[in-house]
Order: C-alpha cells, then structure tokens, then sequence
C-alpha cells in the first residue's frame, strides 16, 4: 500500500525541496507536519555535551521522519538534516491525523512503520551498551544487512560513509577506520574501490 497516493489524493500534501545541509526541523522544535521522504537522504542527529555529532538515525526516499512525534506533546529531541538534496511531502499534523482516523490502510501502514523504527532504537541500544568496537560496527551492518533480501556473505554494500558509520555508533572516525581495517583483515568484511561489503 502506498501512502503518498492516498496522501496526494487528499490534495492536503505539499513537497518542499532541500539541498543538501539544509534543515528540515531543529531540535526542541513543535512537530506541526508529518514528513515523507519522496527523494534522498535525512539524518537525524544531535550533539553531545563536547560538542561532537551523533547520528541518531539515516532515513531514505519512502521513509517518513519522526512520525511518532506526532502522537505526543513533546518537541523534537533531534534535528533533521538533509543529507543530500530531497523532496519532502508535507502535511499539516492535524490534517495527518484525521487521515489516520478515515483511512485504515494508512493507519495500519503507519503501525508497521513505527514497529521498525522501534525495532532499530532497540538494535542501537545494543550498540550503545557494548563497548566493543568491531561489535558496534557489526551489530549496526547486521541490521542493515537483514532488510536486504541477499544475505550471503559480502553480497551487501554498506550504504554509509566510514564517518556515518562512527556517528551512528558513537566511535571517532579515527576508531572506526582503524576497527574496520581489522575486520577486513579477519574475513569479516570485504574492501573494494573503498566500498565496504559485509
């Protein structure tokens, strides 16, 4: 079920166009629009008291962005970020909910999209918990790899940059290159043309 056409065929969405760096929403801000993801990529982050970025999360083209957000009284505890030049569809929140509340299907779509945003916030809490480097790494390419259908060996290339790949887990780049280096030389991952393949 596609939930832009029945959005679109309400006529209450609007597409608003980001160039990459541009804000989408700052943190601590009122959620007053669900966002989907027509084309490129989000990142939802913030930082840390020294200052340095952490990488909540990486949405992409068919993704919505923080849509729980919009079932509470709370404002945004991350920013969004376009990671590379987008076209967002918005709607106005209370517009979205009575679309909830008359469509079933895009209610029961929606439920679905919250059980695998939770299902990953989970999955990174084992990142966070685990003092590992090499084990951050894999639990994150784990999960990334199990929403592919191929899971053979090295059949999956990462889709994050090396610095991405810090941010989300909570490493220093200098960390996780020198992590990654190491897990190629174990077998676990394989290196091509700078492209990692797990």
């Amino acid at each position: 079920m596609d939930i832009n056409k029945i959005i679109n065929k309400t006529g209450d969405a609007e597409s608003e166009y980001y160039t990459a760096k541009d804000m989408i929403f700052a943190e601590r801000s009122k959620p007053l629009y669900y966002f989907q993801i027509i084309e490129g990529e989000v990142k939802l982050s913030n930082y840390g008291e020294d200052g340095k970025e952490i990488i909540q999360e990486i949405i992409e083209a068919g993704q919505s962005i923080s849509t729980f957000m919009l079932f509470m009284d709370k404002t945004y505890p991350v920013n969004a970020i376009a990671l590379t030049s987008c076209i967002i569809m918005k709607i106005d929140k209370n517009r979205f909910l009575d679309l909830l509340e008359n469509n079933p299907e895009i209610y029961a779509a929606m439920t679905g999209d919250l059980s695998n945003a939770m299902y990953f916030k989970f999955v990174m809490g084992q990142v966070i918990s685990s003092q590992s480097p090499a084990t951050k790494l894999t639990i994150l390419m784990d999960y990334l790899k199990s929403l592919q259908k191929d899971l053979h060996p090295f059949s999956f290339k990462i889709p994050l940059t090396r610095q991405q790949m810090a941010s989300l887990t909570g490493l220093c780049v200098e960390t996780a290159i020198r992590t990654i280096k190491n897990m190629e030389r174990e077998n676990i991952i394989k290196i091509f043309d700078g492209k990692i393949f797990y």
